[in-house]
């Protein structure tokens, strides 16, 4: 009896551990990711004053967390100058367009940091596997990928490049859970299925992207993302290291005296609709 007891004590003791340093983890992150936001939000006070203009390309595995970093990035900075573009698939008028001509147009301009979830490289990725082009329309891109950038670069822009990867058995873990919870099925596109489904074209098709497009001037930066939120806290802070801003002196305004009440001011009874209480 004395040793079951004991056996049970020491069951009970473990669980209150892993509970403990899990917690711990969660706080460690949610610590270090505000610690990241605020230097993000100095990055963002510096963009603004030198005029820099920042492009951010998030490319990746369905499934490997570039919603869910771009949120992280982009949840406590404005968004006139944190702007994310994910484009929808190309209209009649844009297939008859240069390739890279719907791009361009999102470039930023000065005290603009412009975010790509998914980007031109959508021609060497879903395009290609899909067969939504020619796989020489897929080679040419490839080829011409790397003088588009150079221009970019040249013309002032900072580039970064990040491809989140995520490995078969974590991939299926995430679409199984937006399956089964409500709240996530909307992630779930026909795409995700064929990407489920074609993993190794896909695979084929990254690996010739990544080797052909990974250049001085614009190199891809990996980020392993089965660990989520050890794939942001690594990549916010690379973009961070990547980026020579300086802290800027918040110039606090002086807020002065609100105006007195006007003696002749009459409060407004015409009736207002007002949202109805709904917490306890």
């Amino acid at each position: 009896m004395d040793e079951n007891y004991e056996h049970k004590q020491a069951e009970a003791e473990a669980t209150r551990n892993g509970k403990d340093k899990k917690k711990k983890k969660s706080w460690d992150y949610e610590k270090e990711i505000g610690r990241l936001q605020i230097e993000l939000a100095h990055l963002q006070a510096w963009v603004k004053k030198a005029g820099a203009r920042v492009v951010i390309v998030f490319e990746g595995r369905d499934a490997a967390g570039k919603g869910g970093m771009i949120k992280r990035i982009t949840e406590r900075v404005s968004p006139r100058v944190f702007r994310v573009v994910a484009l929808p698939a190309p209209t009649e008028r844009e297939k008859s367009q240069i390739y890279m001509q719907r791009y361009i147009a999102h470039l930023p301009a000065a005290g603009e940091v412009v975010i790509f979830d998914r980007s031109w490289y959508n021609r060497a990725g879903v395009d290609r596997v899909m067969g939504f082009c020619s796989d020489k329309k897929a080679q040419r891109f490839l080829e011409l990928a790397p003088r588009f950038e150079a221009a970019i670069v040249e013309s002032g822009v900072i580039l970064l490049k990040y491809f989140l990867t995520v490995s078969e058995q974590e991939q299926e873990r995430r679409f199984r859970r937006r399956i089964d919870d409500p709240l996530r099925q909307w992630k779930l596109s026909p795409m995700d299925v064929e990407s489920y489904q074609r993993w190794w074209d896909y695979t084929r098709a990254y690996d010739e992207m990544l080797r052909m497009t990974d250049t001085n001037h614009a190199p891809w930066w990996i980020v392993p993302s089965d660990d989520k939120k050890r794939a942001r806290i690594n990549c916010i802070s690379h973009i961070l290291q990547s980026i020579p801003y300086e802290r800027l002196k918040f110039d606090e305004p002086n807020l002065g005296k609100r105006q007195k009440r006007p003696a002749d001011f009459m409060e407004d009874r015409s009736v207002r609709h007002v949202v109805p209480e709904t917490t306890p």
